[in-house]
């Protein structure tokens, strides 16, 4: 009986090993459905170039700050402005801003000193200034270290030209260094993360936005309490897109990529800002948290060597790696067209086999370490330890 029991038990959780080769295939599909559709919108306006308000909230400096403000300021686009704002007087990125204005002195550049205390988040209390004192509905947030390309502006706003549309959100590539570790945590971006993010429109659409680029307007805003409402919550992006689409609206996922400059990384800050992402997905999403497992080969292939044998084991692993390196190559490097990938292709089985750690830590952490504080996480916000 009990024999009986443990056979159909194990055989169970063999066949689901098959999960992950599965969910490679449904990236690649999902993919080619996304990147290979019809332009946008081709029903939409070519002309429709709204003006547009660019908020950047500051914390001191990342590697190449000036490159990735100026990306800003160089957009093909006719009219739009930038508002930067720092807590105090004392930010490193001060100067870094104020040459920004001086080079750039065509356009309509503001920086903004000190946000009322809203909540506990420092970016949200700036973004609940910078969203009173935009001139233009449409506002386009992008975090410090973010670069894009002349085009960004127009491939974002394009998508307002439809009334049904509430937000627009990016995915992201990243640009390192060169250390060891910025490249293995970069290279999650469009072999790990990308995927996820185009299976999830797949099977349903999005109901989140991405930190990197959040897009909506001052109206859309307003609904769902501005930003106000979300200064005390830990995951700001997915509040902010999740709490759009329950008012109906749809958040759409923009097909042209944008670029996150990571600084020089010890694999100890790569560890923990994985895991604050792994924390973010757990708050947020517990059950898409939980359904990470499904998406990386590595657990599973212990599992087959313990349940089944080593030799099935290695069989398992020579074919998930395939898949795996398919779905990377197919999304990463041709889809995303990001060189990280081509260049670091041997890192992926490495990457994988952190992944598969810092998820398991992140059943146990209970504290999050964000610009020198750190929180506690209840019923979604932020508690300051």
């Amino acid at each position: 009986m009990w024999t009986m029991a443990w056979t159909v038990v194990r055989d169970a959780l063999l066949a689901l090993a098959a999960a992950p080769v599965i969910y490679y295939f449904l990236a690649i599909i999902a993919a080619r459905k996304f990147f290979r559709r019809e332009p946008a919108d081709s029903s939409q306006p070519l002309d429709f170039v709204p003006s547009v308000s660019i908020l950047k909230p500051i914390c001191g400096l990342d590697r190449e700050s000036y490159e990735n403000f100026s990306s800003f300021c160089v957009q093909d686009y006719p009219e739009f402005e930038i508002l930067f704002c720092v807590s105090d007087k004392r930010d490193r990125a001060l100067p870094v801003i104020q040459k920004l204005i001086a080079d750039f002195s065509e356009r309509s550049i503001r920086l903004l000193v000190g946000a009322e205390e809203v909540g506990v988040s420092d970016k949200v209390n700036k973004l609940c200034r910078m969203v009173r004192e935009a001139r233009h509905d449409i506002v386009v947030i992008s975090d410090s270290d973010v670069r894009v390309e002349p085009s960004f502006l127009r491939a974002v706003a394009n998508s307002f030209s439809d009334p049904g549309v509430g937000g627009v959100t990016c995915l992201y590539r990243g640009l390192t260094d060169g250390s060891f570790a910025a490249d293995l945590e970069a290279l999650g971006n469009s072999a790990d993360f990308a995927p996820g993010v185009l299976v999830a429109r797949l099977f349903g659409g999005l109901n989140f936005m991405l930190g990197a680029v959040m897009v909506s307007t001052k109206k859309h805003l307003a609904e769902i309490g501005g930003f106000e409402s979300l200064a005390d919550f830990f995951c700001d992006d997915y509040e902010l897109g999740n709490r759009i689409a329950s008012h109906g609206y749809q958040v759409e996922l923009s097909r042209f990529p944008v670029d996150i400059v990571y600084p020089h990384e010890t694999l100890g800050g790569a560890f923990r800002h994985q895991l604050r992402w792994n924390l973010s997905i757990r708050y947020s999403r517990p059950w898409g948290h939980f359904g990470l497992i499904f998406s990386n080969w590595v657990p599973w292939a212990v599992l087959v060597g313990v349940l089944g044998s080593w030799r099935a084991a290695f069989a398992y692993v020579v074919i998930a790696l395939l898949f795996r390196t398919a779905m990377a190559l197919s999304i990463g490097a041709r889809d995303m067209r990001d060189p990280l990938v081509l260049g670091k292709l041997w890192l992926l089985p490495v990457r994988d086999v952190c992944a598969s750690v810092v998820w398991v830590a992140s059943f146990f952490a209970k504290r999050i370490h964000w610009r020198d504080r750190v929180f506690r996480v209840r019923d979604k916000k932020l508690v300051p330890v």
